[in-house]
């Protein structure tokens, strides 16, 4: 596979005369058409570095960038423009392409409406982008970098301070563009969970200043996310907090599918494990669209319609058997 983007021992920072302030050192990274590559590491650590190092919108201390493609990026930076209305922002995406004149062809207005249209924002075009909110801005500010038809998009936090629906809805926006119209996009992202649902590749920034790279899987199984984040009280491979259970009493929990998931989280939340050797045992009745839950103790056998009226009787099944 030919990278639309690839770096040669490339090095990046801010260097000064008396201190060698190099973020990542000897990167050599590919970023391929039809990838969506999540770019991920501790904060601080220089992502929106080699973002602006790729675009050419910073110089990179050593190395090189290597590429024939045109590049556009979305950063993090809020527009603030009284009067503009979020047509004219993606507008602004075909002015490298316009004359002197500075005037739009059939052409350049074909392409802004498939732009608004990639991102759903028809219902939109015509609103003021200062009475926006910050995920519909995002997907015009994504928008505008679509109609500058580059083969290469790069965004840094395209999902920062949004809530968990417009998270979603822009990495399987992007996951959907890098599909259908053959782009290399890289994220910069903090979005742990959603880079490993939706990303092809992960960069991973590590802190001896090199990027692992790999598809997310992998990392998470050879221990390499756990390496770099650290990460406290969450398991990663079961993609769950860890519970302590701390009532020491065991639960034998009988049942399937999503409803399995969601019973058991609450039990390991609430302080219970999990085990088939208990003298308590919850079954999962599913009937139709409803679930209700059987609860059996000794000589003892009640019917639950909700999980916390199954905890409440736990609770009390606790102090009979356990005074």
């Amino acid at each position: 596979m030919t990278p639309h983007l690839h770096t040669i021992n490339l090095s990046i920072g801010y260097p000064d005369k008396k201190n060698n302030n190099n973020l990542f050192t000897h990167l050599n990274l590919d970023l391929n058409s039809g990838e969506l590559v999540c770019f991920m590491g501790p904060n601080g650590i220089g992502k929106s570095t080699l973002i602006r190092t790729l675009a050419g919108l910073q110089k990179p201390i050593s190395g090189s960038v290597v590429t024939e493609k045109k590049i556009s990026v979305v950063l993090t930076d809020r527009v603030h423009a009284y009067n503009m209305t979020v047509r004219d922002l993606i507008t602004f995406g075909r002015y490298p392409y316009l004359n002197w004149d500075i005037k739009l062809k059939e052409e350049d207005y074909s392409i802004i409406d498939r732009a608004i249209a990639q991102v759903h924002l028809e219902n939109l075009a015509d609103k003021n982008i200062e009475k926006l909110s910050d995920g519909q801005l995002q997907m015009a500010m994504i928008a505008r970098a679509l109609a500058q038809e580059t083969e290469i998009l790069l965004l840094d936090e395209p999902t920062a301070h949004l809530d968990l629906n417009n998270r979603v809805e822009i990495m399987n926006l992007l996951r959907h563009l890098a599909r259908t119209t053959d782009k290399a996009i890289l994220i910069a992202t903090h979005e742990l969970d959603l880079a490993l649902q939706t990303a092809d590749k992960i960069w991973l920034a590590t802190s001896d200043k090199k990027i692992l790279t790999g598809i997310p899987e992998d990392l998470v199984l050879d221990g390499s996310f756990d390496k770099v984040f650290q990460l406290k009280g969450f398991d990663l491979k079961t993609g769950k907090m860890s519970h302590e259970a701390h009532r020491g009493i065991s639960i034998n929990l009988i049942g399937e599918g999503y409803e399995y998931l969601w019973t058991k989280n609450a039990l390991e939340r609430s302080g219970y494990e999990i085990a088939t050797d208990s003298q308590i045992t919850l079954t999962i009745i599913k009937e139709g669209y409803k679930t209700n839950w059987k609860l059996t103790s000794m000589d003892s056998v009640q019917a639950c319609e909700t999980l916390a009226q199954i905890l409440l009787d736990l609770n009390k099944l606790e102090k009979l058997i356990y005074p």
